[in-house]
């Protein structure tokens, strides 16, 4: 190369064919680098083409594992799927369960302030309570106060209530002295009662208007007194004997009544008296006391009569509490109510002997008669209206 070089230079030796020389000698060197660079290319080209395929080889497997993946892909995006839908359905499980959560919550928020209310009315309660506690320990002490006031009271009661049934006995046996008492002195003063009040007739019949008027006077008092003291001697008798010899039996109320009315009947009589009754129940009483009870509440309805009236008198029986109510109703002056617990009293007048005769004995008869057989007697009745009097007998089972 360079043997040819030095040929042509030699040959051109003028300037334009040196610059044409050189022009072509650069051109030349050009050629030859490209020349070799275009065999560097090349040779880098095949580097870079078996780089290529060994990269292609390596692509077609990263593609297959590609694939691998993507087939997996896809059965975890199926699953994947499945996990959504099971998300939505539980977030829609969970909508329901906040929406029930909130509905809870709204109601513990309302039992929190009901309890708060309560918790007041608690606290209120308790402080009742504790009042209520010291109220109870001051009260159990006037309890306990009043219970040592009480046993006293008690044993001083038991006290009373035996010295009462001391006194009760002793008075059972003073009266069961005084019965037989009045008994024995009303049948002894009989006698000499009848003897002085025989004579003093006697003396009248013989002496009547051969004194002067004082002495007339006198001798009339004389008589009226005994004629009243054998009265009463006789009521008392009468009064006496009242259970002492007492048969309670079977007795037809009405048989005793009709008796009543057989003793009273010359009274009726004389009265213009109209007596009805009702039927009357079969009791178990004392026969002649309930005769004698009839009798006496009839003869009080003819005498105690209003002066423009006659007497009309109704006998009734109603069962009333285990009990017979016997009902004596007359149309006579009545009685005030002021004397209606008086008029039962042993030898208690309301009028006068000279208004109306009598010893003041029948009522405490029919008393004695009554409570005797178990029953009690009282009376209804206003003045000017009438008497409504009303006894009671127990309702006793009759033997047939």
């Amino acid at each position: 190369m360079t043997q040819v070089w030095h040929d042509s230079t030699d040959r051109y030796s003028s300037p334009e064919d040196v610059r044409e020389l050189h022009t072509f000698s650069r051109m030349r060197q050009t050629t030859q680098d490209t020349e070799t660079y275009s065999s560097d290319y090349a040779r880098a080209i095949l580097n870079i083409l078996e780089d290529f395929t060994d990269e292609r080889g390596r692509i077609s497997d990263t593609q297959k594992a590609i694939l691998n993946i993507l087939d997996d892909f896809g059965g975890e995006k199926q699953r994947l799927e499945y996990t959504q839908k099971a998300v939505l359905n539980i977030l829609d499980d969970f909508g329901g369960e906040k929406s029930r959560l909130e509905h809870t919550q709204k109601a513990v928020l309302n039992i929190l302030e009901d309890f708060s209310g309560e918790k007041e009315r608690l606290e209120a309660t308790q402080k009742a309570m504790l009042n209520l506690l010291d109220d109870f320990n001051a009260e159990k002490g006037k309890v306990e106060a009043s219970n040592e006031g009480l046993r006293h009271e008690i044993a001083e009661r038991r006290q009373a209530e035996q010295s009462l049934l001391e006194k009760s006995e002793a008075l059972i046996r003073s009266n069961a002295e005084l019965e037989q008492f009045a008994y024995v002195a009303s049948h002894d003063l009989q006698e000499p009662l009848r003897m002085v009040s025989s004579y003093m007739q006697l003396f009248a019949e013989r002496y009547q208007g051969k004194v002067d008027e004082r002495a007339d006077k006198y001798i009339r008092y004389a008589v009226e007194g005994a004629k009243q003291m054998q009265s009463l001697i006789a009521g008392l008798l009468e009064y006496s004997r009242v259970g002492r010899e007492q048969h309670l039996t079977r007795v037809e109320a009405v048989s005793a009544l009709e008796r009543a009315l057989s003793n009273l009947d010359s009274r009726i009589q004389e009265s213009g008296a109209s007596v009805t009754y009702d039927p009357l129940p079969l009791v178990h009483a004392d026969f002649t006391q309930l005769v004698q009870i009839f009798q006496n509440l009839i003869s009080n309805a003819m005498k105690f009569r209003k002066a423009d009236e006659e007497p009309h008198v109704h006998i009734s029986a109603t069962a009333q509490d285990q009990r017979w109510v016997f009902t004596v109703e007359d149309n006579g002056i009545g009685i005030a109510p002021e004397h209606t617990e008086r008029i039962f009293v042993i030898f208690q007048r309301l009028h006068t002997r000279s208004e109306y005769p009598g010893t003041g004995i029948g009522l405490s008869v029919c008393k004695k008669a009554v409570e005797r057989q178990g029953g009690r007697i009282w009376v209804e009745s206003e003045p000017g209206l009438g008497s409504r009097f009303c006894f009671t007998l127990p309702q006793r089972e009759v033997p047939s």
